[in-house]
């Protein structure tokens, strides 16, 4: 049975539409609730949101929908997305629930699910809950309701959390740091991460007011921090989207890190970390997880240190899948979503940073320094907004365009041409050794499919 609510990453769209309307997700609630029932008699489950002012609305329809099948509620309050999966695990609950829409505007929100251990649910779980969606409620008797009650320091245990990520004998003083929040869920949880372990810590995108997440700031903006860094003279930024589950880098010079870069960056520090104790390079990690957008020069890096590298479709589920099988442990995507499974369960902003910022320490070198031997290759990015309706992929134009590209890149670049799973785009890239070139190829490309 296919999912017809469950994208890629959860339940998003506009809010007062559907799937985003409070009837809805009261009744998704009640509906999960029902599911968990089957398995356990109490089910515990814990509510995270971002700072969109529709979080208000919908972590009370989610909550209501909870307790009338009989699962009790914890209510965390504004924390970034791995905070729930952390918490979820510590609190011993039987799922986590994030009310956040990532890196979209405030306009739009969703819901994802977090297991009792902390990772995404597998699309059985998901297709269960479609499955009990579809069924007549069976609304719990007075005596079997679920109860609420608020986890008042939830930030506080996730930021010692973090901070023990963080190697125990390195500090940060003496480190200028400007962090962006994206005046996401992590506002007051990540100036105060970075500041407990030692650094002047310089705070932007930290105020929120419910309509301005992701406004100009964060990972999807990073000029805002780029120019921060410059003007206050700081050693790095680190920009956070509004869950804070994804992260970009700049470095003193104003220079931009993506996901991609900081993802070799992490993988060469786990091989220095290995030499250093005499065991054989590739031991720890076997192998690293990439995209089909991974850039070429990366791939290339990576192998370069001993390691395996293997691509995954878009989506930090895809690559935690592809770890899982493969019982690897590093693994990331060019957006910033970054898995270290030795250190959490799922995606992490902060933790991501930390282990970036660990491994300058370590090795006393730049990110720069350390990206010295890896050149990106030019990659062009277009997003095209579909049409009700538009079917591109049964485009005989765009197929015939797609083949001419790829006849003219002969090898020196690549074309992918996917859907997104949050929105209705489609996302063109391609990547060439020349900038121009993979510009004027995306273009016509995009061209195409806009004109159906």
């Amino acid at each position: 049975m296919s999912r017809k609510l469950f994208g890629t990453d959860g339940i998003r769209g506009t809010v007062g539409q559907h799937p985003i309307t409070p009837d809805l997700v009261l009744r998704l609630g009640h509906a999960v609730g029902r599911v968990l029932k089957r398995h356990e008699p109490n089910p515990l489950v814990l509510i995270g949101k971002d700072t969109r002012i529709s979080g208000y609305m919908l972590e009370s329809a989610l909550e209501s929908g909870l307790n009338s099948a009989g699962a009790s509620v914890v209510l965390l309050g504004p924390v970034p997305t791995p905070a729930v999966a952390y918490l979820t695990r510590a609190q011993r609950a039987s799922l986590g629930a994030v009310i956040s829409a990532s890196h979209n505007a405030y306009p739009d929100n969703g819901i994802k699910f977090f297991s009792a251990q902390g990772t995404k649910l597998p699309d059985e779980w998901e297709q269960q809950v479609e499955a009990a969606l579809a069924e007549p409620p069976q609304w719990a008797d007075s005596a079997h309701l679920g109860r609420a009650r608020r986890l008042d320091d939830a930030a506080g245990r996730y930021i010692e959390f973090c901070k023990g990520t963080f190697s125990s004998h390195l500090r940060l003083r003496g480190m200028k740091i400007v962090v962006d929040a994206a005046h996401g869920a992590a506002y007051q949880i990540a100036p105060q991460v970075f500041h407990e372990l030692g650094a002047e810590v310089v705070a932007i995108g930290c105020a929120p007011d419910g309509l301005n997440i992701n406004d100009g700031v964060g990972a999807t903006h990073p000029e805002a921090l780029v120019r921060e860094v410059i003007a206050r003279g700081a050693d790095y930024g680190i920009a956070l989207d509004g869950d804070a589950d994804r992260l970009q880098m700049v470095d003193a010079s104003g220079r931009l890190f993506n996901g991609d870069e900081l993802l070799y960056v992490l993988a060469a520090d786990r091989l220095a970390h290995r030499q250093a104790k005499g065991k054989p390079r590739g031991t720890e990690l076997g192998g690293v997880v990439g995209t089909l957008m991974t850039n070429l020069a990366v791939e290339l890096g990576i192998q370069r240190l001993g390691y395996e590298f293997v691509r995954a479709k878009v989506g930090d589920r895809y690559v935690l899948e592809e770890l899982h099988r493969r019982g690897w442990i590093l693994g990331g995507e060019g957006s910033g979503h970054l898995l270290m499974l030795d250190r959490h369960s799922t995606g992490d902003g902060l933790v991501s940073a930390l282990q970036v910022l660990r491994a300058c320490a370590a090795s006393g070198r730049t990110v720069a320094e350390q990206l010295a031997g890896v050149q990106l290759f030019p990659q062009t990015l277009i997003n095209v907004r579909l049409q009700p309706g538009q079917d591109w992929q049964q485009n005989a134009r765009l197929q015939d365009e797609t083949r001419a590209v790829e006849a003219e890149l002969a090898g020196t670049g690549r074309v992918l041409i996917r859907a997104s799973g949050t929105e209705p785009l489609v996302r063109v890239m391609v990547e060439a050794q020349d900038a121009a070139q993979a510009q004027a190829c995306a273009e016509r490309l995009a061209a195409t499919i806009l004109e159906g």
